[in-house]
């Protein structure tokens, strides 16, 4: 077989769509030795992220060029089985296509973007998932909203859970913290929370509910560390930062490496992700992986993601998530259990399942497989249903 994946967000920090994707290829090298893969890529320097054996081929990291030449060109040259895209599918597309929708957030919360990109994604979607011989997509709570979405069947689309990297796992916290204090100035302890700074990510009330801690128990020595990328919403985030009068303990770090956020996780105190909604989480495994004690909003996908592994709260109530870092961060005893119970949960979670999975719905829609249609991965047999 010969797989194609549109694999353009490697390299372009696009946060979890860029774990998603090279995550996915590092497990299909390892699993399955008798495919071809081909990646088409968006950033020369991207090629090191692939794995060796498979191929790269070059297309525009400019949407319109990508989607309305640059990948229908390669395809009708590489005459793969498939091709897998996240979203968005190319047009004049004549291979069929796997799509992997992590959720729906541009339908049922557009204030969450700039206008012109959720018409832009109801749009393309809408096209894409219509076309589509198969939907992936990384919870129940994102299936069930895309088959209201797009009236889908129960067949046409399969749960492939995200996971979390072995990069990802417990290490000594005093020594995490050490080297964030060299590197980003940032005493310890601290709050981490990541995120792109964006409306959904919630970012603010976050800052409030920080603030609110601090005023109820003014000898807490705590920081606040925001990590992830600046976008249009990063001004109004920073703005309340200094409207707190806490601005010297709020810290925004911008999008770091692997490597630095991997610190970030094991040398901070606790985990916060105060995010109004998300298709899984991706953050809240990756913080109990590293043994971290997580508190996490209680809507959409997140009590899926973080099941009874951390404390839950309102992401609309400030009093809410102040309590639920009070209570973490005045207890030893119950955030070193739930520490405990993150990192176990973490582990029921890989990336090569996930994998697994997705090679399964691959094979199924380049073999044309029925319910009973039988094949192989990594010398597995394993029947479609």
């Amino acid at each position: 077989m010969r797989f194609s994946v549109d694999a353009h967000a490697i390299g372009r920090r696009l946060t979890g769509n860029e774990v998603y994707v090279r995550n996915l290829l590092h497990g299909f090298a390892e699993l399955d030795k008798s495919s071809e893969f081909i990646a088409y890529l968006s950033v020369k320097e991207a090629a090191k992220e692939i794995p060796e054996g498979f191929r790269c081929r070059s297309v525009a990291s400019n949407p319109f060029k990508r989607l309305g030449y640059d990948l229908a060109s390669r395809l009708r040259e590489d005459r793969p089985d498939l091709l897998h895209v996240q979203y968005t599918a190319p047009l004049g597309c004549r291979v069929p296509v796997v799509v992997s929708v992590h959720d729906v957030s541009y339908l049922e919360h557009p204030e969450y973007f700039p206008w012109p990109r959720a018409q832009q994604l109801k749009f393309t979607v809408r096209r894409t998932i219509r076309h589509a011989a198969r939907v992936l997509t990384v919870s129940e709570f994102s299936k069930n909203s895309i088959m209201r979405a797009y009236g889908l069947s129960d067949e046409r689309i399969d749960v492939v859970p995200n996971a979390v990297s072995s990069e990802f796992r417990p290490r000594p916290q005093e020594s995490a913290a050490a080297g964030i204090r060299h590197k980003f100035g940032i005493p310890a302890p601290y709050i981490l929370t990541v995120g792109d700074l964006q409306p959904r990510k919630n970012q603010i009330r976050l800052i409030q509910a920080f603030s609110e801690l601090l005023r109820f128990y003014p000898d807490l020595p705590h920081h606040l560390v925001l990590v992830g990328k600046d976008t249009w919403f990063g001004p109004r985030v920073r703005r309340a930062a200094e409207r707190s009068g806490l601005a010297n303990r709020i810290h925004f770090t911008g999008f770091v490496s692997d490597a630095d956020l991997n610190r970030f996780y094991t040398g901070c105190e606790l985990f916060v992700f105060p995010s109004l909604y998300e298709g899984f989480g991706l953050p809240i495994l990756e913080a109990m992986a590293s043994g971290r004690a997580v508190a996490c909003s209680d809507t959409s996908a997140m009590p899926e993601t973080a099941d009874a592994s951390a404390l839950l709260f309102d992401p609309e109530s400030v009093e809410h998530m102040t309590l639920a870092m009070r209570d973490l961060v005045l207890d030893p005893e119950l955030r070193s259990r739930v520490e405990r119970l993150g990192v176990k949960h973490a582990s029921a979670y890989s990336w090569r399942n996930a994998a697994r999975k997705t090679l399964e719905a691959y094979y199924a829609v380049a073999e044309g497989a029925g319910r009973s249609k039988s094949y192989k991965v990594n010398s597995v047999s394993v029947t479609q249903v």
